[in-house]
């Protein structure tokens, strides 16, 4: 063992490490952390380099892998990327679920039966209120998609991201995904974390470094507390959560985390449920 792999193993540190794939999008979400749309800068991490982390976070001692953006899927390469790094860790893969055509659930065919899910955002229960923070036909791709990426054995998570939702709101929603496939142990609710576009329209929890669970995050620009970290606003990088540049070898900034998980009182824990 070696003191990453200890920290993981004794649960002082997440197991995961999330990857940003890329920063532009087909959406432009109200509450982007990333500010992400079409035309904004790729920042892309490449498919040699995400393999690579793949294999050096399982060397290092992590036990899995996140990819969120932007939206990945955008990359024409990812399916392959996510066979190569799925030999290392299982993966999963946060996407807006709008780009899967017939074409594109055949191009994923490289993930099939390996251990790669896919996190797809679905917020309210009604095509209107979810596309009115998310974008155009949004719902409907999304409730199109997600019952045929099942029925080929992709495993697929449902993420509602809101600030508040009611009861009986959160009850049709809930049937809604177990209609489509997903039970209820791959639903999750978080809230809106006010960085990013979310600052502009007043939305959002604020969320400090303590809140946040260590999860290393690998950019393009860096390395970062969480995958909440590298946020973007009004065209500029936040770097409030950054830990190093330094990105390769992954154990340098895996130990400069590390680091900062151990200068945390004894105790601590996250005071937001953000997964």
């Amino acid at each position: 063992m070696n003191p990453i792999a200890d920290a993981v193993a004794e649960g002082r540190l997440p197991g995961r490490v999330w990857l940003y794939a890329n920063y532009h999008c087909n959406l432009t979400c109200t509450y982007c952390l990333t500010e992400s749309a079409p035309k904004v800068a790729r920042r892309e991490l490449g498919r040699t380099r995400m393999i690579d982390i793949a294999r050096e976070a399982a060397d290092t001692g992590f036990t899995d892998l996140g990819v969120t953006g932007g939206e990945p899927f955008l990359l024409s390469w990812l399916p392959d990327t996510l066979a190569g790094m799925s030999e290392h860790l299982p993966v999963l893969v946060l996407t807006n679920g709008t780009l899967f055509t017939a074409r594109r659930l055949r191009e994923l065919a490289p993930i099939l039966g390996r251990p790669v899910a896919l996190q797809i955002s679905l917020d309210r229960p009604d095509p209107d209120a979810n596309d009115g923070m998310r974008g155009p036909a949004n719902f409907r791709k999304v409730v199109e998609s997600v019952p045929k990426l099942v029925s080929q054995g992709i495993r697929v998570r449902i993420a509602t991201t809101v600030e508040s939702i009611a009861d009986t709101e959160l009850d049709r929603l809930c049937a809604l995904h177990r209609e489509l496939g997903v039970p209820d142990d791959d639903h999750i609710i978080r809230p809106i974390v006010r960085r990013g576009r979310a600052v502009d329209h007043d939305l959002g929890v604020t969320a400090h470094q303590v809140d946040l669970p260590a999860e290393l995050t690998i950019t393009a620009d860096g390395a970062f507390w969480s995958p909440f970290g590298p946020t973007v606003h009004g065209g500029v990088l936040d770097t409030d959560l950054l830990i190093t540049r330094t990105t390769h070898p992954l154990r340098v900034s895996a130990g400069t985390l590390l680091r900062l998980v151990s200068d945390q009182p004894v105790g601590a824990d996250t005071a937001l449920n953000i997964r």
